[in-house]
This record gives structure tokens, C-alpha cells and sequence, in this order.
């Protein structure tokens, strides 16, 4: 069974994530959206925030499923017995950051294979931090988001302006 990890903090899971996963679910007989606790980066959602929000997303592939990960993704990678590592490109500026990070796991562990994916045109622009920004300033991100988020979202906003 080809199994393949999609890593990420999908803070929050964006059109973008879904569709290279999509793509991902085609090629591979299982794909793991594995989303990293990332706490350093100061996540808007909590950990359980965001694995519920993409389970809710990616529930209607049934070939995908959503885990929570905490270390190196060459650990949990090699825990899983994935056969490659899903990473989306949107645009010359990530592959940069992409390939570095490519490299590394691969140094780290010879066995993981990395594989980018471009999203649909329509989302090379897309970006969580986008999404988080505008909806923070009371745009309209429904375009950008699955509607488990953007109902997240609306939540989230209207909490905070209490």
C-alpha cells in the first residue's frame, strides 16, 4: 500500500491544501494530512482546533485521514511507513524554502521521498496567512476556505472583538 504524508499546520486548512491533497489521493492508495503541532509559530486555532477543522475538510476523501504530529517529520514519517512526503508549491519564493527542507529530511533519512505538488492556478496566491489577515479585518475569505473554517473563522473574529 503507497502510503504518503501531507505535512503541514494548516492553520487554518485553506482551497490550496485541499487541492494538492486531492491530487495526493489520486496517486497514493492512503494519505495522512499530518498536521504539526507548530506551536513556535503561534497558531491562531489550537491543535485539536485545526486537526478537526481539516478531519472536517478532507472527510469526504476516503482515502484520507488527519493526525496530529509533534518532532521531526522524518520520525513520524518513518513511524507511519509512509513512502513519500506531499509538499505543495505555489509560487518560485516556497521552492526555495521547499527544497531546503527536501534536503534536509532526505539527509536525515534516505527513505523519504519528497514529492511537490502545484495547486490549481486558482490558489497559487492562496496562503493561510492571507486568509487569517483578511478575515481578521472582516473580509469575505469563502472563496479561500472549506466552511468548516470559514465558520471557524467568523467564530474566532467575533470572540475577540468582546
Amino acid at each position: 500500500m503507497r502510503l504518503a504524508i501531507c505535512p503541514g499546520s494548516f492553520d487554518p486548512i485553506t482551497n490550496g491544501h485541499l487541492d494538492v491533497i486531492q491530487r495526493a489521493a489520486r496517486l497514493f492508495d492512503r494519505v495522512i494530512v499530518a498536521v504539526a503541532a507548530s506551536e513556535p509559530k503561534g497558531p491562531l486555532f489550537t491543535l485539536p482546533e485545526r486537526l478537526d477543522l481539516v478531519r472536517r475538510a478532507v472527510g469526504h476523501l476516503p482515502n484520507v485521514e488527519a493526525e496530529s504530529f509533534a518532532g521531526l517529520l522524518v520520525d513520524y514519517v518513518r513511524q507511519r511507513g509512509a513512502q513519500a512526503v506531499v509538499r505543495g508549491l505555489r509560487a518560485v519564493s516556497d521552492f526555495e524554502f521547499e527544497f531546503q527542507l527536501a534536503l534536509m529530511n532526505r539527509k536525515l533519512c534516505e527513505q523519504v521521498e519528497t514529492i511537490f505538488m502545484m495547486p490549481r492556478e486558482t490558489y497559487t496566491f492562496l496562503s493561510s496567512r492571507l486568509v487569517k489577515e483578511i478575515s481578521a479585518f472582516g473580509g469575505d475569505v469563502s472563496d479561500f476556505v472549506p466552511a468548516p473554517v470559514l465558520e471557524a473563522l467568523r467564530r474566532r473574529w467575533s470572540t475577540d472583538s468582546l
